[in-house]
Formats: structure tokens, sequence, C-alpha cells
């Protein structure tokens, strides 16, 4: 069982930026992929990015592409997810998630680890 931790969300004005992480419990952090996804209020919950087990694969939505950028530590058994430029339309809950796959699925079904969420709001 792999436990995820999110950290790094909090309260932002438009264009400013945060720095999300997402700690895992599993030594073997570096055979699961890991993704980011994201839910606002009254909306189903979206692909934001993702990538393989090596760091050397990665995707992103096409809202955040430019903007976000995902990385990962495997010695410290974090993924990390750079927002710039944030924008309103950013607000969400931004979960962490693993995938016992090497590639960087877009698909939320191929991810069998979730983490609580952490909270990111973007005010105009």
């Amino acid at each position: 069982q792999v436990q995820l931790v999110e950290s790094g969300g909090g309260l932002v004005q438009a264009g400013g930026s945060l720095r999300l992480s997402c700690a895992a419990s599993e030594r073997t952090f570096g055979n699961y992929a890991m993704g980011w996804f994201r839910q606002a209020p009254g909306k189903e919950r979206e692909f934001v990015a993702a990538i393989s087990w090596s760091g050397g694969v990665t995707n992103y939505a096409d809202s955040v592409k430019g903007r976000f950028t995902i990385s990962r530590d495997n010695a410290k058994y974090t993924v990390y997810l750079q927002m710039n430029s944030l924008k309103p339309e950013d607000t969400a809950v931004y979960y962490c998630a693993a995938a016992r796959l090497l590639r960087a699925s877009i698909h939320s079904d191929n991810y069998d680890y979730w983490g609580q969420g952490t909270q990111v709001t973007v005010s105009s």
C-alpha cells in the first residue's frame, strides 16, 4: 500500500506561483508512474500532468502546458508540480496519484493510489 501526502497548496494571486509536493511512503517509488489531477467545485476530476518512472517522459493537459512542470526525485520518494502564471481557473483541489505503470498515463483509471489532496486557490 503506497501512501501519498501532498503539500504546498494555498492562496495566491493570479500570475503567481506555487510548488506542490507529493511524498510517497514506498521505497519502490521509482517503480511507479506519477500523476497530478485536480477537481474544481462542481466539476469532474481532470488530468493535469504525469511523469514516467524514470522522469524521462512527461505529459500535460493542454490547459497547463507551458505554465506547469512536473518532476520527481526518486531518491526522496517525491514528485513535484511547479505551477507558474496561475489563473483563477486553476483553483481546485490537487491530487497526486501513483500508477503501477512505467509510462506517464493521462487516465485516472490507471492510477492505483491517491493522496488526500491539497487546495489551491487563485484570486483574480
